[in-house]
Parts: C-alpha cells; sequence; structure tokens
C-alpha cells in the first residue's frame, strides 16, 4: 500500500472544517469489493452517532448531522 503523504490545509473556507468531521467505523462484516457496508459514524463536533446500513444511509447520517449542527449554531448566534 502506498504511504500518504501529510497535506497542509488551506485556510478559510477552502479547508477542512472541524464541523465536517467525522469517524466512521466498519462492521468487521462489510465487504467494500461486494458493496457491503454497514457500521457507525460519529460527528465529531456534536457527539451525533447513527449506524448505518449503506453508503446512501452513511450519507444521510453525515448530511443530516452537518445540518442539525447548522441549525444550532445558528440559533446559538442570534441569541
Amino acid at each position: 500500500m502506498a504511504e500518504s503523504k501529510p497535506t497542509a490545509t488551506p485556510p478559510g473556507p477552502t479547508g477542512l472544517p472541524a464541523d465536517r468531521a467525522f469517524v466512521v467505523q466498519l462492521r468487521a462484516d462489510a465487504d467494500l469489493v461486494r458493496g457491503v457496508l454497514s457500521g457507525r459514524v460519529e460527528h465529531m463536533s456534536s457527539g451525533a452517532a447513527a449506524r448505518f446500513e449503506s453508503v446512501e444511509e452513511l450519507l444521510g447520517c453525515m448530511r443530516d448531522a452537518i445540518a442539525r449542527h447548522a441549525r444550532v449554531e445558528a440559533e446559538d448566534s442570534e441569541q
């Protein structure tokens, strides 16, 4: 396997914001070659976690976590 080289994160909105960081843990029986994907995803900023059984569910969990976090941030900034 090729070594990955660390890359510099550009500053500003094109970077890698922490509120879009996730940890994805795959089940032992997940088989990416066959397209069998299941596990758990956790949004690092909010701690929200969910289980998923497909790529579509994984992406949905990530989309929902980002949207919820953005709503909470917007509500907090209004106060």
